[in-house]
């Protein structure tokens, strides 16, 4: 059994203003990508010369895929999760520093953004999902390591003995949720995706896999991550966040039947 170091969430404290761990996150995802980005257009380029992505895609894309996660991400978590509470409080939808950011919404906001991108650039939407996919892990592993120094989002209480005891919590030795989610969704599923848009593939692929790989680990830690107290488990004793993922599996299935059909 292991117990959480406690991090102070701030990682530097410069005056009155301090720079905190979880923001640090974001901007990893952010740049990450960025970098990653940069390195898929010449990868791509290789594998075939009439690739339309040029140098200075992935810097133009940053902004609007920022805006997206940002936007998104608020907007799903105040909608999804806690809209009663929101409507009776309406001015703290725009207190970020208070924390609350949903993926699913996040998710629902970068695709927007790379519609109205897509149509700027002259490229098929479904070509740029494909292109922005695999960019995409290094952002949620880095965001899932943020929740695990700020000592957020734990897990239920197990009796394995990798259990982690949250000191703000209880004394409960807890599943580390946290890192659970950031070995699935940050390492496993860059993996899967880097290494299956390495080769070329039917326009849909690459995004059709991304839902089904984020929808199914996303899925299953939540067994291990205790549901937010003020919504618990739902219908079938699943989680929102479970429930917000079955969608995204079916597409993905249904997406990837219908990509490797098409002449």
């Amino acid at each position: 059994m292991f117990t959480h170091p406690g991090f102070n969430p701030v990682a530097l404290q410069l005056g009155p203003f301090g720079i905190h761990w979880y923001g640090l996150m974001y901007l990893v995802g952010f740049f990450g990508g960025l970098w990653l980005g940069q390195w898929q257009v010449k990868r791509l380029k290789a594998l075939d010369a009439n690739s339309p992505w040029r140098a200075q895609d992935p810097d133009d894309m940053l902004f609007y895929i920022a805006l997206g996660v940002v936007f998104g991400g608020r907007l799903g978590y105040v909608l999804f999760y806690q809209p009663a509470y929101f409507w009776q409080h309406p001015l703290e939808i725009v207190a970020l520093w208070q924390g609350g950011m949903s993926f699913h919404g996040g998710f629902i906001g970068v695709m927007l953004a790379m519609a109205l991108f897509a149509r700027r650039r002259g490229v098929r939407w479904l070509q740029l999902m494909d292109f922005v996919a695999p960019l995409v892990p290094i952002g949620l592993g880095a965001g899932r390591l943020g929740n695990f120094i700020n000592g957020e989002l734990w897990g239920r209480p197990t009796q394995a003995d990798w259990g982690m005891v949250f000191p703000a919590v209880d004394r409960l030795a807890r599943h580390p949720s946290q890192l659970y989610e950031m070995l699935l969704e940050g390492v496993v599923l860059f993996i899967l995706l880097w290494t299956f848009a390495g080769k070329k593939r039917p326009i849909g692929a690459v995004s059709a896999l991304f839902l089904l790989g984020y929808g199914s680990a996303r899925f299953l830690v939540e067994f291990t991550r205790e549901p937010d107290s003020f919504l618990g488990l739902l219908s079938l004793g699943l989680s929102m966040g479970q429930w917000l993922c079955l969608p995204m599996v079916l597409v993905g299935v249904l997406m990837m039947r219908w990509v490797y059909r098409q002449p």
